[in-house]
């Protein structure tokens, strides 16, 4: 019989070590994105024994997926620094202002992507009814001294 259940991540006890291949498949991740989270400071690196291999702590795994959550809402990996440094949780206030600093440069985003997008639309337009005789008028757009 066991003494520790099976239970934890994905079928790994709850005391037992990674191998970084172990922690990148719990974590959904590939090894070289552990080992770039290592060269970045954000995972630590634990020390390697002599003839033997590198054993994560079951943490890592979930600082890792926390880490790409963050980055699926759009933080970069300088910001997910930041939010690995209030990640006790006991800094709302000041999580929340850097939701919504990111919150207002993806709503910026947003807004320029989408004047794009019609800028592109009449150029398109213009360009399909034929009213650029000598020219495309995406081409001379392009090519104009004006801004």
């Amino acid at each position: 019989m066991q003494s520790v259940p099976w239970y934890g991540i994905k079928g790994v006890a709850m005391n037992e070590e990674l191998t970084i291949g172990r922690l990148a498949k719990a974590a959904g991740v590939n090894v070289e994105t552990i080992r770039y989270y290592q060269r970045r400071g954000l995972v630590d690196e634990p020390s390697k024994p002599l003839g033997g291999h590198r054993r994560y702590a079951q943490t890592a795994a979930s600082r890792v997926r926390f880490i790409k959550r963050a980055q699926q809402l759009g933080f970069t990996l300088d910001e997910v620094i930041g939010l690995l440094r209030l990640e006790d949780g006991q800094s709302c206030r000041e999580t929340r202002l850097l939701a919504e600093h990111k919150l207002a440069l993806i709503e910026k985003r947003i807004a320029d992507l989408t004047r794009m997008r019609r800028a592109l639309k009449g150029l398109i337009t213009e360009c399909a009814a034929g009213r650029g005789k000598h020219s495309c008028p995406i081409i001379a757009t392009l090519s104009s001294n004006s801004e």
